[in-house]
């Protein structure tokens, strides 16, 4: 069976917030997106669920937290975004509940966004190719957070640090989802989504030789997308409803 073409992502939105498990999850993800909507002129914050301190084998764990927080500033950077925000969960050992639901609907209030994208929560990336735990995870607590934001009487502790209810959230975008239905041209912010994911140096490193390049692998995913989407290279995602 064909798959069904990807849709034009919506555009009837100003601010978005970004919400994955780790420091290069963006990267790998939808950077070249973010890159388009920053030069739009919208505004879009990341907040991370960990500092990725058990991502790099080499390096002790207190290390590693300071290099790819680092690491994540520049590369968010790259793409015009200015507000990094770190939840200090433990990486590899993130739990679903209600203290993630509550940091992450805390910062829904805050943000005040009209998107929110999404770290893939599916089992998959593709069939065949498991996801992992802490994506997993987080994808759900940040869906579920969106709700838990605007409604006064789940989390009532952030009335009283002054944090009303936000319902404004129009779109919940879900990155690297085997299920996705809309996407993004990155034609002209690929090589913005490059430099960005290249920033995360002592990551890439762990990685080794036999990994792809940075331009190599955000390449061949946009133009994989491509072919669902008019030949345009693309960054895909699955959209919910939020009502």
């Amino acid at each position: 069976m064909r798959p069904v073409d990807l849709a034009e992502f919506p555009e009837d939105w100003s601010s978005a917030l970004v919400v994955v498990a780790h420091p290069d999850d963006v990267e790998y993800g939808c950077a070249s997106a973010v890159a388009r909507w920053t030069g739009q002129g919208r505004r879009v914050a990341y907040l991370l669920a960990t500092r990725g301190e058990a991502g790099i084998d080499g390096m002790p764990p207190a290390e590693c937290a300071e290099v790819r927080a680092r690491e994540q500033v520049a590369s968010a950077a790259e793409v015009g975004v200015t507000v990094v925000e770190f939840l200090d969960h433990p990486d590899g050992m993130v739990e679903y509940g209600l203290p993630l639901r509550r940091d992450v609907a805390r910062a829904v209030r805050r943000h005040r966004p009209e998107a929110v994208i999404v770290v893939n929560h599916r089992e998959n990336y593709a069939p065949g190719v498991l996801n992992q735990a802490d994506h997993r995870v987080v994808g759900q607590a940040a869906i579920d957070a969106v709700a838990d934001a605007g409604n006064r009487w789940v989390f009532r502790e952030l009335v009283d640090e002054g944090l009303a209810p936000w319902s404004g959230v129009r779109h919940i975008a879900v990155d690297a989802s085997p299920r996705a239905t809309h996407a993004v041209d990155i034609t002209d912010t690929l090589a913005a989504g490059v430099r960005s994911l290249r920033q995360h140096r002592a990551y890439l490193e762990g990685l080794g030789p036999s990994w792809p390049e940075p331009e190599v692998f955000l390449r061949a995913a946009a133009e994989n997308v491509a072919g669902r989407f008019g030949g345009r290279l693309g960054v895909a995602f699955e959209l919910l409803r939020t009502s």
